[in-house]
């Protein structure tokens, strides 16, 4: 078990480990599992990976992400800059259905929006922005339709939960429709993105509503 002050020093640690944050100024502060991150960042990457580093540590609970994104003026670009950017990223990557996608970029935030057949590639399209230097952030609001229109089994999901790695002994699913709910208790951060992931791909999901609560013991 830790106390709020082990787990705000391991969130601390974290974060300073990694080489893109290494000099980044981040508050951490905690209360029984939660944990809430502040401060300004010169980057949308340096945002994620401190979203990241902070959900890999073992007792997060909760997060709350506060990070403010202020980009340094040598490195700040227009809306215009930053759409032509995304559309050369978009060329540069054949996997993404651009003529399903739509994009709107304003003061440095982009809006995704569209319809694809997997989760993939509603990821595939994220990550090809979030990188790019001048966003500040993204709306990601691209909806699946998948292509498969068998119906969704709720032991496929099951079976693919018992082939991972993760503890799922806690895990319960339900399928309505197009829709997968994940409810019960993991261990870990990873552990819930890591269910919720597999459930996604699934062949035929349009939905993935994931309910795991994260179980950890605190000392207060």
């Amino acid at each position: 078990m830790k106390t709020n002050a082990e787990l705000q020093k391991d969130v601390q640690d974290a974060i300073q480990w990694e080489p893109l944050l290494y000099s980044a100024e981040i508050g951490v502060v905690v209360n029984n599992g939660i944990v809430s991150l502040t401060g300004n960042v010169d980057s949308y990457a340096k945002k994620l990976q401190a979203e990241h580093a902070a959900k890999n540590v073992t007792g997060v609970r909760v997060l709350v992400e506060d990070i403010e994104v202020k980009l340094p003026a040598p490195r700040s670009k227009t809306d215009v800059e930053i759409a032509s950017e995304i559309i050369t990223a978009f060329n540069a990557n054949s996997f993404i259905p651009q003529e399903k996608i739509t994009v709107k970029v304003e003061d440095g935030w982009v809006d995704l929006d569209g319809e694809v057949s997997w989760e993939y590639l509603r990821e595939i399209t994220e990550n090809s922005v979030k990188y790019l230097p001048g966003v500040k952030g993204i709306y990601n609001n691209i909806t699946i339709n998948p292509e498969i229109r068998d119906a969704v089994e709720k032991s496929d999901i099951e079976r693919a939960l018992d082939r991972s790695s993760i503890d799922n002994s806690e895990i319960r699913v339900s399928v309505t429709g197009t829709t997968a709910t994940l409810t019960g208790t993991v261990h870990t951060w990873h552990q819930k993105e890591e269910a919720g992931r597999i459930a996604w791909k699934t062949p035929g999901i349009q939905d993935v509503k994931n309910k795991l609560e994260v179980d950890y013991e605190y000392d207060l």
